[in-house]
């Protein structure tokens, strides 16, 4: 990345969580293994294909294991560790549509196919880069959008308030490692979110701050002090990220890592969450939320089934 940022050659990113599976590719070149659409730009014939029926069965994730994951985490909040952490699990869904069909069925801001593992269609921006202005979009604080007053209701949680906060402010020190002049420019909107299951309100802020005109020479450098995102662990970053790994206790692979493209001028990219991958014959949905020491598992646990969901147009 900093090799090609130097050039200022357009190209294509994947990052997984963990650091460990990350590619890189050629504007050009990347049609071959990924298939993707930003808000700007897209590398396949973006035509939506409609569904005339959808099977969608949801098995989530058995709700013992999901408290037990929950209770060790808040013993963790409760003693310091962390204060806030971001707690996923795998679901089992069967549908009759392929990969294919859904990632070219489905709409959202972002989407990504990283052909026969996974799709991502992913309404979560995670850095944006243009004219020497970085801008970053956690998205913290989910309500089921039908409830009367859902906005009222989101905004004036307590629990949800202290959850977008910690992140706002991580965030706003992340950014503050590697741009200058860093502000909240936006803070606590919503965006409306529908899917095939339900319809969501999810409440983001917009972070900003100022890069030197040379900031491409080390573009590899600068994404990755930024990970994780904030968003999809916790604070603070390394210990929430231990507490994480031993309370989930399975592999998020390229759930809740980073996909993005570089222009040769500017950067887009996103968060991969509302992530579909297939595993041998089973398709597997990766989701959850943010937990700080007022949360109540059951809502929690909810929330992520809620998230099992495919934005259809």
């Amino acid at each position: 990345m900093n090799e090609l940022g130097k050039a200022k050659q357009p190209f294509v990113f994947l990052i997984d969580f963990d650091f460990q599976k990350s590619r890189v590719w050629k504007w050009d070149e990347s049609r071959e293994y990924v298939l993707w659409k930003t808000p700007k730009y897209t590398n396949f014939e973006s035509a939506q294909q409609g569904v005339e029926q959808f099977r969608w069965k949801v098995r989530p994730v058995n709700y013992a294991r999901y408290q037990k994951a929950f209770d060790l985490v808040q013993n963790h909040l409760h003693s310091g560790d962390s204060y806030l952490l971001n707690l996923t699990m795998p679901s089992q869904v069967e549908t009759n549509l392929s990969l294919d069909e859904i990632f070219h069925a489905s709409h959202s801001t972002y989407k990504v196919m990283l052909k026969n593992q996974f799709v991502c269609f992913s309404p979560e921006i995670f850095i944006r880069i243009e004219n020497n202005e970085i801008s970053s979009f956690p998205m913290k604080g989910t309500i089921d959008a039908t409830l009367e007053n859902a906005a009222f209701i989101l905004k004036t949680d307590k629990k949800e308030l202290a959850e977008h906060n910690t992140i706002v402010d991580l965030i706003r020190n992340d950014l503050s490692m590697v741009a200058d002049q860093v502000q909240v420019k936006k803070y606590r909107y919503l965006d409306h979110i529908k899917s095939n299951r339900n319809e969501l309100l999810q409440m983001s802020s917009e972070i900003t701050g100022k890069l030197t005109p040379d900031y491409h020479e080390n573009l590899g450098d600068l994404v990755a002090r930024l990970l994780p995102a904030g968003s999809i662990s916790g604070a603070p970053k390394k210990k929430t990220v231990d507490i994480i790994k031993t309370a989930e206790n399975y592999d998020r692979g390229y759930y809740t890592g980073i996909f993005g493209v570089f222009d040769g001028e500017n950067l887009e990219s996103c968060v991969l969450i509302r992530y579909l991958e297939q595993q041998k014959e089973q398709l597997i949905f990766k989701s959850g939320g943010g937990i700080t020491f007022q949360s109540n598992c059951q809502r929690e646990y909810e929330e992520l089934v809620k998230k099992v969901y495919v934005p259809l147009a």
